[in-house]
């Protein structure tokens, strides 16, 4: 809660103080209004800062229940106290007569005050409580988003090199091979580049430029297969401009021509969206003896990103047989954790 906002609920707890035992009391004639209930006001205001400002922060422990009891009899000492100065000293040196019977006992005094102070007490201690919560949730949650901040600019880190490393072994492997493909490669590695260098430092990008991510991969890795026509992607984009978290659909892509048998049997690539819902649909063979192709580092690492921005929004499923890997990812772009950034 904002500052002005805790400001405003003591002024309107005041405000119906005020109204309540003095204001509508005098307008509908239930009594007359005497010195006793202005100096009554003014003891409970005291003792309520005095119970919020220093009381309730120095003794409240919800670990150790004496020490709240504890500062619940002295803020009722110091009501007592300030009420017996103010009325029974103050007021009987002015006026010659004060609230209580000049023989009610101290031990009687504080217990009857007891009832009195409650509600003042209650509510400074509800107060200060409630300011206390709203503070540590404030600060936990800019915690946890600076915490998730620093892990996904670490996250997005990791995907450039690797993205990297994958594309120069392959233009390497056609240097080495003299073929002409490595010229327009370096070209496509260079447009992948910019896009990567440009893109990356942002939290969301537009879909259709992740897309166009895959569509520039695509276009590089079909430089040095054999049958380029066996890749099949079809993209069916309503709203090419909703937001995405950059490189969060690359790394699946990258994987399957990493491991996938794309010369032999080729891959299924499907990218749509409907009404925000983002599918993703992954589809290629694998080759033999390879190791568990759902642990690389972009993997593990989409996992990551997508339980940070998309909890609660997301859907992953990947399918690992002996020959086949499938990914099947939803995810609802209109929500994300992010949007506070």
């Amino acid at each position: 809660m904002k500052k002005n906002q805790i400001i405003f609920l003591h002024i309107f707890y005041w405000v119906l103080n005020i109204t309540s035992n003095i204001l509508i009391p005098l307008i509908a004639g239930y009594k007359k209004i005497i010195v006793l209930d202005f100096t009554f006001l003014a003891v409970s205001f005291v003792a309520f800062y005095i119970n919020y400002f220093f009381i309730v922060p120095l003794f409240f422990d919800i670990k150790r229940l004496y020490l709240t009891i504890a500062g619940f009899f002295i803020s009722v000492f110091c009501f007592a106290l300030l009420r017996y100065s103010v009325e029974e000293v103050l007021l009987r040196a002015l006026t010659g007569h004060g609230n209580y019977h000049e023989k009610t006992t101290l031990l009687f005094y504080f217990y009857d005050n007891i009832f009195y102070s409650t509600a003042t007490i209650f509510f400074s201690t509800s107060f200060c409580l409630f300011k206390f919560f709203s503070r540590s949730e404030k600060e936990k949650y800019e915690l946890i988003e600076e915490k998730k901040n620093a892990e996904l600019q670490a996250l997005k880190t990791q995907i450039n090199p690797h993205f990297i490393f994958n594309s120069l072994n392959n233009i390497y492997s056609l240097v080495y091979q003299n073929s002409d493909k490595a010229l327009p490669a370096l070209e496509e590695l260079s447009q992948l580049l910019r896009y990567s260098t440009k893109d990356l430092e942002k939290d969301f990008i537009q879909l259709d430029k992740e897309v166009g991510y895959m569509e520039s991969l695509i276009a590089l890795e079909k430089l040095r297969i054999k049958n380029p026509e066996l890749i099949l992607f079809n993209k069916d984009l309503k709203n090419p401009k909703l937001s995405i978290s950059p490189m969060l659909l690359v790394p699946f892509v990258e994987n399957a021509f990493k491991h996938g048998d794309i010369n032999g049997k080729g891959m299924e690539l499907k990218v749509s969206d409907d009404n925000g819902r983002l599918h993703f649909y992954l589809r290629n063979s694998k080759k033999q003896r390879m190791k568990d192709f759902s642990s690389g580092i972009g993997i593990g690492n989409v996992r990551k990103r997508l339980q940070l921005i998309y909890p609660d929004n997301h859907w992953l499923e990947i399918t690992e047989t002996e020959d086949t890997f499938i990914v099947d990812l939803k995810i609802d772009l209109n929500t994300n954790k992010l949007t506070a950034y």
